[in-house]
């Protein structure tokens, strides 16, 4: 049985979208907070099983049978790893085959903010004994994409990168290789470091949606600080604004690049490109 944590979120639907591929639906658990936010992979044939990552009883539920588990992390900033321990100590009192984690690009040396608590929780994976797999995750190309649409309005695209190259990939690609790890027969890898096959800038990025807009949107960069209080002046939670402006800054000086190419070959594929990302963004 394989279990899939946070599955009604973007990722965990994408994980379960592609292990439908590989596994019957029978094998799979989509272990959610809110049970009504995935009837249709119950529909699907998807076991659905409710589970809270601040409730370790209905993670003892969830994971019932579970041969393999993945921890998706969470999206509650500050609180993620007393959640993410949460999860693991239910994993171990399964007696799981495998746990996967999904932490963060080169998670043990980043300098990204975010990473500490990645860091945290893989040293809790590791503490636990488990067999497991660190999925670290570079940046997703959505991060940026996603906000075209005020970038395009405004007739800009600010940052704090610089001249910073990001190895971003879709997170179609991230959940591909989940999945593939997952319903792999042989024992994969204990750490994936997994990026886009080729680097940007977000000036490479303002040119690319500028070709393919038609309009001019050049890459305006900012300090840190000017950054921050932009995205706090339109409206982002505080927490997840200084997250936003650290992880740019910090590409900086390369924290978001890569140049392994692991994900590429775990797919057996290229991974998305600019092009493709910009042109998925403007449909």
């Amino acid at each position: 049985m394989i279990i899939v944590t946070a599955a009604s979120g973007q990722l965990g639907r994408l994980v379960i979208e592609q292990l439908l591929k590989r596994v019957p639906a029978s094998q799979i658990v989509a272990a959610v907070r809110d049970v009504s936010k995935v009837a249709d992979l119950a529909a699907q044939g998807v076991q659905v099983r409710q589970a809270d990552y601040t409730d370790p009883a209905s993670l003892d539920r969830a994971l019932i049978g579970a041969s393999k588990v993945l921890l998706i992390s969470s999206n509650d900033l500050g609180q993620r790893v007393a959640q993410h321990r949460n999860v693991i100590d239910a994993a171990a009192r399964a007696k799981v085959g495998l746990l996967a984690y999904t932490s963060v690009l080169h998670a043990d040396t980043s300098t990204l903010g975010l990473a500490a608590e990645h860091r945290e929780t893989e040293a809790a994976i590791l503490a636990s004994g488990l067999p497991y797999t660190l999925l670290r995750n570079g940046w997703y190309v959505e991060n940026y994409t996603g906000s075209l649409g005020p970038a395009i309005a405004h007739g800009a695209l600010a940052g704090a990168a610089g001249e910073g190259r990001i190895a971003a990939a879709a997170r179609a690609d991230y959940a591909e290789a989940a999945a593939i790890v997952l319903a792999s027969s042989a024992a994969p890898q204990a750490i994936y470091e997994l990026a886009g096959d080729l680097s940007f800038s977000l000036a490479e990025l303002a040119a690319e949606v500028s070709r393919q807009t038609g309009k001019q949107i050049p890459y305006a960069n900012m300090p840190k600080q000017a950054y921050l209080d932009l995205l706090l002046s339109v409206g982002l939670p505080p927490a997840l604004a200084e997250l936003v402006a650290d992880s740019d800054a910090q590409a900086a000086s390369g924290a978001l690049d890569d140049k392994g190419g692991v994900l590429g070959q775990l797919l057996g594929r290229p991974t998305m490109t600019l092009e493709q990302a910009v042109r998925a963004a403007l449909v």
